[in-house]
């Protein structure tokens, strides 16, 4: 007959595959929670190059309001053609996706003259950046929340949107789900 494992050595050799399967599971944890936090900022840094090309069309076609009086678009889609001038003027390209919800559909920032001054994210999560914004997106300092990134080119106050002020604007972080979703109130497709 051949030799036997001691009973005390077949203990080790089980202890030894449970601490490597535990050690395999925290590594992959690790690693998807990384991977997890790498998408998020990618995603962030998505949203601000979109929202800072919807402000830069807002501004253009504003700015180039023929005649006298200046103007914002009426919808997004005005600033994939504008009909105010005989030849074709375009400002965007297409309606950008937002990258926190995979949609067409954007907050609007209603201007003054019932146009359209800027969008901002439905996203409901928490931003990871919080600080060292550029400066044209300075007011996001601080966010609790994707929805007060609002990129605008307006005349009003920034964070009145819809022509409401949040209370963000006034010095205030309100993180009540409410205030978010009377903000919200406007979407597009």
């Amino acid at each position: 007959m051949g030799e036997l494992i001691p009973h005390r050595q077949a203990g080790f050799t089980y202890l030894g595959v449970l601490i490597l399967v535990a050690l395999m599971g925290t590594l992959l944890a690790a690693t998807g929670e990384v991977w997890s936090t790498v998408q998020r900022r990618q995603k962030e840094q998505e949203l601000l190059f979109v929202g800072n090309q919807f402000r830069e069309a807002i501004r253009l076609y504003y700015e180039r309001s023929p005649g006298g009086a200046k103007r914002y678009p009426r919808t997004l889609e005005d600033l994939l053609l504008d009909n105010r001038y005989p030849t074709t003027q375009r400002y965007l390209r297409k309606i950008y996706v937002d990258p926190m919800t995979g949609k067409q559909e954007w907050g609007l920032i209603k201007a003054p003259d019932e146009g359209i001054a800027g969008v901002y994210s439905l996203g409901r999560g928490i931003p990871l950046k919080v600080d060292n914004f550029e400066e044209r997106n300075a007011a996001f300092k601080g966010a609790l929340r994707y929805s007060r990134w609002q990129f605008s080119y307006q005349l009003v106050q920034p964070g009145a949107a819809n022509g409401k002020n949040t209370s963000e604007a006034s010095g205030e972080l309100d993180t009540s789900d409410e205030a978010e979703e009377e903000t919200e109130s406007t979407i597009t497709q």
